[in-house]
């Protein structure tokens, strides 16, 4: 069998070597580091905010930033239901109770009507809304022109989970650049990586250095160890940051090359009914991951039914994901739903869209997928004729 087509592998390669092996070699391997401090002034840089903290995890930057606004026992914290499920733990990690709202169909991003609705009546309720979290889902920004603005009529912080949009941008504005405070991801197959790793970003100059120093387990700035709070292990290391440093050099390109992929997918779909491109009206994107959404009784087959030819041939798909007011963990968790995340659990189907795919794997599954498609019409045309002829 022909090797995996993987659905978002690293892209590494001989300058994050160079820069890897120039921190090993400084003896800079602990999580301080002249690497370390140029991570986060470039990546806050390249994001256009004045404060940055690298972190070991995404999740960790969701938990730091959560515990900066102050999210605690008591609180209630509203969590977009179709994310993966790092977003809906941070905010129980601080023991706030997640309330999962649906999403918009086009992109699968927070729905800011029903948040309205949704604000207007926990406020109403005199509940303790500590945040609203936003999720940049397979790096397609929310709709901050409408969050935004309705969360400050009440007094609502937005924390920004922006763990899959590095590089997208949204009216001008980069990802990781709305609220109070944001997450990067850099795990293995997100589109830039330290191979695990995130960043905080925030304007909030107090809140940054409160979260550096939970980071670095709330040690305190003396000469013995003194804690007078609760802190974490959540600092990055510095070999990491330099290997973030060299991916950071090549974002652009990676991003470039993951809307070509894209683009190769809009055009095999382009005249096909009943299926489209989750969010591909966005070009400001940076198209981290490709979901296609197949409405079934339009196009004549299930996403599954891809999902399977592709395996067969050893290529790697992955449903949309799946709920989290669907997920046993949250059963019972409050909810504020349309179905919309329901639908594109069931119907979206996530493709290969890595930019280390090389030209013949892009081409393997496009060809694939066009065989699979062929299949289809050619049996619906024989479904027809032989039902003429009754």
């Amino acid at each position: 069998m022909s090797r995996a087509v993987p659905l978002s592998a690293p892209d590494v390669g001989r300058l994050e070597a160079e820069y890897v092996m120039a921190a090993l070699r400084s003896g800079w391997v602990a999580p301080v580091g002249p690497d370390l401090d140029l991570f986060e002034r470039e990546v806050a840089g390249r994001v256009g905010v004045p404060h940055a903290v690298a972190v070991n995890s995404g999740t960790a930057a969701l938990h730091l930033a959560l515990m900066g606004v102050g999210a605690g026992p008591g609180d209630v914290v509203v969590v977009p239901t179709l994310t993966f499920v790092a977003t809906a733990n941070a905010a129980v990690y601080t023991g706030a109770t997640p309330i999962f709202a649906d999403c918009d169909t086009t992109t699968g991003n927070l729905d800011a009507e029903l948040l309205s609705g949704l604000l207007a009546g926990l406020h109403a309720e005199g509940a303790s809304v500590r945040a609203v979290l936003t999720v940049d889902l397979f790096g397609c920004c929310a709709d901050y022109e409408r969050i935004i603005p309705l969360c400050d009529r009440y007094g609502v912080p937005v924390i920004e989970d922006a763990a899959e949009a590095v590089g997208a941008t949204h009216r001008g504005r980069q990802a990781g650049s709305f609220g109070r405070a944001a997450a990067l991801s850099f795990n293995g197959n997100k589109i830039m990586t330290t191979s695990a790793g995130g960043m905080l970003l925030t304007a909030d100059a107090g809140l940054a250095a409160r979260a550096r120093r939970l980071a670095s387990q709330a040690r305190l700035p003396v000469e013995h160890y003194e804690h007078a709070e609760i802190g974490y292990n959540y600092r990055l290391s510095n070999v990491l940051a330099a290997l973030g440093r060299a991916q950071l050099r090549r974002l652009d390109e990676m991003i470039a090359r993951r809307r070509a992929v894209r683009d190769g997918y809009a055009e095999v779909f382009a005249d096909v009914d009943g299926v489209r491109l989750l969010g591909g009206d966005d070009p400001a994107a940076n198209c981290w991951l490709t979901s296609i959404v197949v409405d079934p009784d339009r196009a004549g087959w299930r996403a599954g039914d891809l999902a399977a030819h592709l395996a067969a041939r050893n290529v790697e798909t992955r449903p949309v994901f799946k709920p989290m007011h669907l997920q046993p963990v949250f059963a019972g968790a409050r909810t504020a739903l349309t179905g919309a995340a329901e639908c594109l659990f069931r119907n979206g189907l996530t493709l290969p869209g890595g930019s280390a795919l090389g030209d013949h794997q892009v081409r393997r599954v496009l060809d694939a997928v066009t065989e699979f498609l062929d299949g289809r019409r050619s049996a619906a045309r024989s479904w027809r004729s032989w039902a003429g002829q009754r």
